[in-house]
């Protein structure tokens, strides 16, 4: 009887972890949330042209990253607008 019961639980379990979730969650660019836009409908398909090569993406170039701190010549954080202040 309780091998029955573990047995009915476990594929229980493993049902209920294959079902989508219910609420897709949609987030603004500040990470509050917010109403998912809808999707655009269908457009038909257009016609096959002459294909071009697709163009390759531009390769990901980072970004420098800001300097938040400075120091002046004695090594002491100071506001980075002032004379001889570099970046730490």
């Amino acid at each position: 009887m309780f091998r029955k019961l573990m047995i009915a639980g476990a594929s229980l379990a493993m049902l209920a972890a294959a079902t989508p979730s219910i609420a897709a969650p949609c987030r603004d660019a500040h990470g509050k949330f917010m109403k998912c836009p809808t999707k655009p409908a269908a457009t038909p398909a257009k016609p096959a042209t002459a294909a071009k090569p697709a163009a390759m993406p531009a390769k990901h170039t980072a970004t420098p990253v800001k300097a938040t701190h400075c120091k002046d010549a004695k090594g002491k954080f100071v506001k980075c607008g002032t004379a001889g202040a570099k970046p730490a």
